[in-house]
């Protein structure tokens, strides 16, 4: 019996530990220190995303992704899709997402935002972060 509290104890600590445990501070800086390179150029599969992302997100995350003083930048560690998945992406537009990284206050739905435009959008952020060596 003690050994299954044991690793139930053990198994609530893993579920419930927050994110913010497995990267320092230094990882988590409000604008980009890695962008793509200038000459990186777009390919024609990630042009919609890149539209989309600039009509509903440069805003706050800035050109490239780059962030701004309004939103994090998505060329950090924070975001490699081991730590954040396309799932985080999808929940924080079209749910909103309270701060737990970042100093920005909590991010609000984005009005009118569909998994559809979603798609795009996480692609061409997933292309900007290779570009930028994130992974």
């Amino acid at each position: 019996m003690q050994w299954m509290l044991k690793i139930l104890a053990i198994t609530l600590v893993i579920f419930t530990t927050g994110c913010e445990s497995k990267h320092n501070d230094a990882d988590a800086k409000p604008i980009a220190t890695q962008v793509p390179p200038a000459d990186a150029t777009l390919p024609t599969e990630f042009q919609k995303g890149e539209t989309s992302f600039n009509s509903n997100c440069m805003v706050c995350h800035g050109i490239k992704g780059a962030g701004t003083d309004k939103g994090p930048t998505f060329l950090s560690r924070i975001y490699h899709p081991n730590h954040h998945g396309d799932q985080a992406f999808y929940r924080a537009a079209m749910q909103g997402v309270r701060a737990h990284h970042w100093e920005f206050g909590d991010m609000p739905p984005v009005e009118g935002m569909t998994r559809e435009i979603m798609v795009d959008i996480i692609s061409y952020i997933r292309w900007l972060q290779r570009e930028a060596g994130i992974y």
